[in-house]
């Protein structure tokens, strides 16, 4: 699967390596990402998401069954 948080949609970004001597190459920036599992009370079981850093903290902000229900909406959780 791919490095996608499912809470928030974040994903790896492109850009250079620039060396002493200016030399740019290609490198991506990966987002710190966890495989977490959940428990969700509404629908009375356990849910493994991948999420980053940020969807952790969105997850403890507003609750998980919301942060579900946000990122479905924009299509970010994908099974």
């Amino acid at each position: 699967m791919s490095k996608i948080c499912q809470i928030t949609g974040k994903k790896a970004q492109r850009g250079n390596n620039v060396s002493h001597a200016k030399n740019r190459t290609k490198r991506t920036f990966d987002l710190n990402l966890f495989t977490k599992k959940f428990y969700w009370p509404e629908a009375d079981e356990w849910i493994t998401l991948k999420v980053s850093a940020a969807g952790l903290r969105t997850i403890n902000k507003i609750g998980l069954d919301a942060a579900i229900r946000k990122s479905a909406k924009k299509g970010y959780i994908f099974e």
